[in-house]
């Protein structure tokens, strides 16, 4: 009878080292990005289901800035509709790169959907439940629109980061 060679806890069990060194360090990242996209709920949150979306001091100075813009005209095209558009986009980016965290590279059809899901969300509550905000689809296009952006700059990532394909390595030799 010819028996199976033993393999040792260096090599291949399951229960090795490397392997549990590994899954421990898997549910870290996990941990901290469950934090990190918790932090990040929080504070879409709390700019967007606000009474108002900043104070008075914030309201004036930004005020002046787009009257400053306003009087210059290789600005005048700077106007509050662009700055809030270009916030909202800015707001969402970071949406793409958690989705690309949680689903990987393979999911990342997921981002633009929970993009504007959740800005879709946002604007319901909005309007049903602020008096003082007004829902508007531009917004949930930019929300998108920043999901978007989240996601490619993940995917771009992603293939730099990633290792050559070996076919391609020899096709590059010969």
């Amino acid at each position: 009878m010819v028996r199976r060679p033993q393999r040792g806890r260096s090599r291949g069990h399951p229960l090795s080292r490397s392997d549990t060194a590994l899954r421990v360090h898997r549910a870290a990242a996990r941990i901290v990005l469950a934090i990190l996209t918790a932090l990040y709920a929080w504070a879409v949150g709390w700019m967007t289901l606000r009474a108002a979306p900043y104070g008075s001091d914030i309201a004036s100075g930004l005020n002046r800035l787009l009257e400053w813009f306003a009087e210059r005209p290789s600005t005048a095209w700077i106007t509050f509709d662009r700055v809030e558009f270009g916030a909202n986009v800015a707001m969402f980016v970071p949406l793409g790169v958690i989705a690309v965290l949680w689903f990987g590279v393979r999911g990342w059809w997921l981002a633009p959907i929970l993009g504007a899901l959740a800005s879709a969300a946002i604007e319901t509550l909005q309007a049903l439940l602020l008096d003082s905000r007004v829902a508007d689809v531009r917004d949930v296009i930019a929300n998108t629109l920043g999901a978007v952006i989240g996601m490619c700059l993940m995917l771009l990532l992603a293939f730099l980061l990633s290792p050559p394909h070996p076919r391609r390595q020899q096709e590059y030799r010969a």
